[in-house]
């Protein structure tokens, strides 16, 4: 099946939201065999709508339309999807009573352009909205399925994955299964050549990489009568990658770094504090978006100044005058020193140039390190990073929890 994606909002024109609703949808369609080979963006008005509607029916079996489904006099696409199949706009009471419980639990009036959101082409599937005000719907007529999302991303996937995909995969023969493999400390470059065998030879399943910010993730597809028979044929292919990449290869498929060295550390009962200067709390901010990690995190320090620096971690004045805050000296004390004054069991430390002024020839903008206190011992890694200013600053944060999440490995064998 060939689908087709239609993004609906002058705001996404104009570059007022990132239209990451494409960005999902185009891979979980993919994931389920259906192939997006057009994506289009519209403003709020009502003949473009019709226009596209008409050309994405004649190229594709799907359309998936995003936004437009909101109580404003622009939020037409209901209206339109209804007048391009001659279909009246039929309320749905099941929907209208839930829009008039919300509003009753919010202390509100419901208005008439709220009520219009319980309104829908006659004959349509009702998509709930568990998150907002606005459902969805599906219009099937004469073998074209449209598909009408709510443009909020925290409504438009949970809707899309608790009824779109349940609905669209009774179209599909086959079961598509994917699992992702997560992959820090190498380049799509290199990650391709090293699997690059396994790439050329690929029918089913198929193997596709991705770069992602500061890390590279595979996808490996198969396609079966079942879900089981696809996960057989997945399981080899992953086995031979893990063994070519290694420790490189952190996590699976909704795995973050932070969450898999927030497991790691509950589960070896061990604390950690943190030590910042450049980074100014992402690294910290990182391991506290992993639920649970407050059995693990006793604190974030961010020591900007020197001053901070001796006073609150105890690194010594002589080091500061000696090697610089920059130094590998520095952030080896911070690290210590974030153990020792919080008794955690491990400190991480980073301390570097993110620009973009305050370089020089000795010590020029990207020169960042990364301390480490586990077990006794301190480890320091030198980093040589390119970029503008938010670059270096986020990839130090992952280069720094990749540090940390191969010497918790290695000191658990």
């Amino acid at each position: 099946m060939t689908g087709e994606i239609i993004a609906v909002g002058t705001e996404l024109l104009l570059g007022d939201i990132l239209n990451t609703n494409a960005q999902y949808l185009s891979r979980r369609l993919a994931d389920m065999g259906i192939f997006i080979y057009h994506q289009s963006v519209i403003g709020d008005n009502g003949e473009r709508v019709r226009q596209e509607l008409d050309l994405a029916f004649k190229r594709s079996d799907i359309v998936i339309t995003t936004g437009g489904l909101g109580p404003t006099k622009d939020d037409l696409t209901k209206e339109i999807a209804g007048e391009y199949f001659h279909k009246k706009m039929i309320l749905h009471k099941e929907s209208l009573d839930l829009l008039e419980e919300y509003f009753k639990k919010q202390k509100r009036e419901i208005s008439e352009n709220n009520r219009k959101q319980a309104y829908f082409p006659e004959g349509s599937i009702i998509l709930p909205n568990d998150y907002g005000t606005a459902p969805g719907c599906i219009v099937n007529e004469n073998g074209k399925i449209l598909v009408l999302l709510p443009g909020p991303p925290k409504e438009n996937i949970p809707m899309f994955e608790n009824y779109v995909v349940p609905y669209l995969q009774r179209f599909s023969k086959d079961t598509l299964v994917s699992k992702t493999l997560r992959i820090c400390g190498m380049g799509e470059s290199t990650v391709v050549t090293k699997i690059g065998h396994i790439i050329d030879n690929q029918s089913n399943p198929t193997v596709a990489s991705y770069a992602k910010e500061n890390e590279v993730t595979l996808r490996i597809t198969a396609k079966a009568k079942t879900k089981e028979e696809a996960c057989s044929l997945i399981a080899p292919i992953e086995r031979e990658i893990r063994y070519i990449l290694g420790e490189n290869v952190y996590g699976v498929d909704e795995d973050s770094l932070e969450s898999v060295i927030g497991k790691m550390l509950i589960d070896n009962n061990l604390t950690i504090a943190v030590a910042e200067s450049c980074t100014g709390g992402l690294l910290c901010g990182r391991l506290v978006n992993y639920p649970g990690i407050s059995r693990a995190l006793i604190e974030g320090n961010v020591t900007y100044s020197n001053d901070a620096k001796v006073r609150r971690l105890g690194v010594r004045p002589e080091t500061l005058q000696m090697f610089g805050a920059v130094s590998k000296e520095t952030a080896a004390e911070m690290a210590q020193g974030a153990a020792r004054t919080s008794g955690a069991h491990i400190g991480i430390s980073t301390t570097g140039l993110a620009g973009p002024g305050g370089g020089s020839a000795e010590k020029p903008v990207g020169l960042v390190y990364v301390g480490l206190y586990m077990d006794g011992k301190v480890y320091v890694k030198e980093l040589n990073l390119s970029g503008d200013r938010q670059s270096i600053r986020n990839r130090t944060v992952t280069i720094a929890l990749d540090f940390l999440r191969r010497k918790l490995i290695s000191n658990s064998k």
